[in-house]
């Protein structure tokens, strides 16, 4: 990853903000050529707020991460496990 950047950080922070079990967020990081895909992980009772109406929720993370890396010069992938 890009000096300054952390994908891992940025989802983690994000995601235990939106949960009530914030001890249980981990995220996971697997690196293949130029890109990585981060495996977010939470409590079962969490996963709706994560996922949100209609995915949103899920939707705008992706988005943010997209964007922050894609300026950071890298390609990011999130997924909710």
């Amino acid at each position: 990853m890009a000096a300054g950047f952390s994908a891992v950080g940025l989802v983690e922070t994000l995601a235990k903000n939106l949960v009530d079990q914030p001890d249980k967020v981990v995220v996971e990081a697997t690196e293949s050529g130029g890109s990585a895909t981060l495996m977010l992980r939470v409590a079962e009772e969490d996963k709706g707020k994560i996922i949100g109406k209609q995915g949103k929720v899920i939707k705008a993370l992706r988005t943010v991460v997209s964007a922050v890396a894609s300026h950071a010069g890298q390609k990011v992938v999130l997924d909710l496990e």
